[in-house]
């Protein structure tokens, strides 16, 4: 797998109160000073940026995301609001939002559990129960059923194996456990299916994905869409397209959220702002080869304003 490529990195000389006064002064003169906010917010890491709320909130007593509120609007304020926000909480309030209301976004849920490392879904769990008053869990309880709400608590709990290598032996004896508990037998044995995609590393899992298809005459995904079905089945297999390619399966979301009937910004500003210090430089690659335009150009053609030169800018 090749190497994270960010596609904003942490300035170098940061001052995180130099950076507060400078945005006070933006959003306090008389209108608001957009380029100076798209300046500092989209130049900035996301560690610097919580510092920056931090400084914010000593020099002037106020909080720098109500300010925003009271000050922008429509998406604009909205990428600026995700950009100021601990990710821990942006990712909380994003669950959230996927649970509430009507309907549920199960792809979100899917895309923020399935791609946390242990210690940021700790994070957001910890984030949201501040949020909110309770546990994560309880509202994925209440919102989601059977076997995907088993997929999504089985992720919550942060039991992955977080280690680089893969031993292949046990690949051997999980991707023959996999087979045993769903095609080999009538009817599914779920568990199986949750305890070793929630709890082995991503490397071991491309070995398990490997060795599968080698000892059986099929894939593990054509297993998992026999032994599966509705939301559960598409969960199985977005995490699987993780597993094999994320930059990939990233790239797909966006596309998504782009070409689907209307502009999804929710989705848009998410998936850009929690990955422009990650992964966002191959997500970018992924997409041009998977869609043949680039990122910036449907971004470009899909947005307008300092909406659209916010997110230009984080994208690189």
């Amino acid at each position: 797998m090749e190497p994270n490529l960010p596609t904003v990195f942490p300035v170098t000389m940061f001052d995180a109160k130099a950076d507060a006064d400078a945005l006070h002064k933006a959003i306090a003169g008389l209108g608001t000073d957009e380029e100076s906010l798209t300046t500092i917010l989209c130049h900035r890491s996301s560690d610097q940026r919580a510092a920056i709320n931090l400084a914010y909130k000593t020099s002037y007593r106020m909080d720098l995301e109500s300010q925003l509120n009271s000050e922008l609007s429509g998406s604009f304020r909205d990428v600026m609001v995700a950009l100021c926000l601990p990710k821990a909480e942006f990712m909380a309030r994003e669950m959230y939002e996927a649970m509430s209301g009507i309907g549920t976004s199960e792809g979100r849920l899917i895309e923020i559990l399935g791609n946390g490392t242990n210690q940021e879904t700790r994070e957001m769990s910890a984030a949201y129960q501040r949020l909110y008053g309770h546990p994560v869990q309880d509202d994925i309880k209440g919102d989601t059923s059977g076997d995907f709400e088993s997929l999504l608590l089985s992720l919550v709990q942060c039991q992955r194996d977080e280690t680089q290598k893969a031993d292949v032996a046990q690949a051997k004896v999980d991707a023959q456990r996999l087979f045993e508990a769903g095609a080999a037998k009538l009817g599914t044995d779920e568990k199986v299916f949750y305890s070793i995609l929630t709890t082995r590393s991503w490397a071991q899992l491309r070995q398990i994905i490997a060795e599968y298809e080698s000892m059986h005459d099929h894939s593990l995904e054509s297993a998992v869409t026999s032994e599966f079905s509705a939301n559960a089945q598409r969960g199985i297999l977005e995490l699987l397209q993780c597993v094999q390619n994320r930059p990939a399966y990233l790239a797909e979301r966006l596309h998504k959220a782009l070409k689907g009937l209307g502009t999804n910004d929710r989705n848009l500003i998410r998936l850009i702002v929690s990955r422009c210090d990650v992964d966002l430089g191959n997500i970018k690659r992924e997409y041009e080869k998977k869609f043949g335009t680039s990122l910036q150009a449907d971004v470009s053609d899909d947005t307008s304003g300092d909406y659209k030169k916010a997110l230009l800018t984080l994208i690189g």
